[in-house]
């Protein structure tokens, strides 16, 4: 048994730009086995100081928001319709107060940043004693025409200096969701269908910490992001005007020295973004009538297509995982021996299954998302094998 190609494992990743590489544990290196990559403009990730970077185009992202190890981050094309996205005292965002007391500031935009710059704004808010949000702070951007039921995703990152902190966000829509900060940096999203054109994505702080009014509370907003769709993305900087992250791809990982199209395993380890989106996965192939092809369908589906020479060999439908969360997936395949491994437990077998002929490369099929691993094995291992590897 050999794991002939690996990708990600343990936080071993290679990439440059146009590429990244996959891993082999026989000598300790990087095999000159690569994805291709493509995104025409920039983008950013989480590095592994905690910091947002810039990453230029045809880059490949190793994100690693809350995760050590880090994953690659594939996104559709996406917009922040904020032109000012981390000038948050800017004159195009505005203070509104309905309570007593001193009208709430934005300081100037020198206090250290999520990106690590001095570019975030201190909040200073004001001293009433209200409990609604009209009685406390709140400030919204002007200027933003929305479509009435088109969803909007609202997003920010807040800084707080203590724990247990009052947020709320108004989005697209004409309601408010409560968010509690934690100490440091926290992303929020509100994600709501637009209900006039005249909505505008607002954000209002209570001065509490759990209902009780505290004056020494520290707040920073940074990074403000309003765009089309079901889910927020990672964070598109702007400065003066719309900005525009394109669709990313990454295709083309391996060749047949290394597929074994006889026998062997497939595995990931993988989580989607947006669990209703019609399609999106991986495959095993040779081209579209000989694959093993792992599909992240509509509302949490997952599918296993086995197709040989045109012919369906395999189907599994099973709508028992969210597909946000990540899953630890193995496909065994051999001549009338298939098997489907989530997560330490087989979910299908199958006893009557060809072979796809000619297996030589890894593709994405329109998935976004984020991959943490990905192996290859020239042989089908045991049942007990499989049950450790997706453990």
């Amino acid at each position: 048994m050999a794991n002939t190609l690996k990708f990600g494992t343990d936080g071993n990743w290679a990439t440059k730009k146009g590429s990244t590489l996959a891993y082999n544990d026989e000598n300790g290196n990087f095999k000159p086995l690569p994805f291709t990559f493509d995104r025409s403009t920039s983008a950013t990730r989480v590095n592994k100081q905690g910091l947002i970077e810039v990453v230029s185009n045809n880059e490949p992202r190793i994100d690693f928001l809350n995760d050590s190890k880090g994953a690659l981050l594939l996104e559709p094309s996406r917009s922040n319709l904020i032109p000012y996205s981390s000038e948050i005292n800017d004159v195009r965002w505005t203070n509104n107060y309905g309570g007593t007391g001193i009208e709430p500031v934005m300081n100037s935009s020198t206090e250290l940043a999520k990106d690590g710059t001095l570019s975030a704004c201190e909040w200073v808010f004001n001293t009433g004693s209200g409990t609604s949000i009209s009685d406390q702070s709140s400030i919204y951007y002007s200027s933003i025409a929305t479509s009435v039921g088109v969803t909007y995703s609202f997003s920010v990152w807040v800084y707080s200096s203590l724990n247990n902190v009052e947020i709320q966000l108004r989005g697209a829509g004409s309601t408010y969701e409560k968010f509690t900060l934690n100490i440091g940096w926290n992303k929020i999203t509100r994600i709501a269908e637009a209900t006039s054109t005249s909505t505008l994505p607002i954000i209002g702080l209570r001065q509490s910490v759990n209902g009780i009014v505290n004056s020494s509370i520290t707040v920073k907003l940074w990074g403000a992001q309003f765009e089309i769709g079901s889910y927020a993305t990672s964070y598109i900087p702007t400065q003066g005007s719309i900005g525009t992250r394109v669709a990313e791809s990454c295709s083309d990982a391996g060749n047949d020295q290394v597929i074994n199209s006889t026998e062997g395993v497939f595995y990931v380890e993988m989580s989607k973004s947006d669990v209703t989106a019609t399609e999106g996965g991986i495959r095993l192939s040779n081209d579209i009538n000989n694959e093993i092809r792992l599909n992240f369908a509509t509302n949490n589906r997952l599918n296993v297509f086995v197709n040989v020479g045109g012919s369906n060999q395999v189907y599994i439908d099973n709508t028992n995982y969210n597909l946000s969360d990540y899953h630890k997936i193995a496909i065994k395949y051999k001549l009338n021996d298939y098997a489907v491994y989530v997560d330490g437990t087989q979910i299908e077998t199958d006893t009557s299954a060809t072979v796809p002929t000619g297996l030589d490369k890894i593709n994405y099929s329109t998935f976004y998302g984020k991959t943490k691993e990905i192996k290859v094995y020239d042989t089908a291992l045991t049942d007990q094998e499989l049950i450790a590897l997706t453990s």
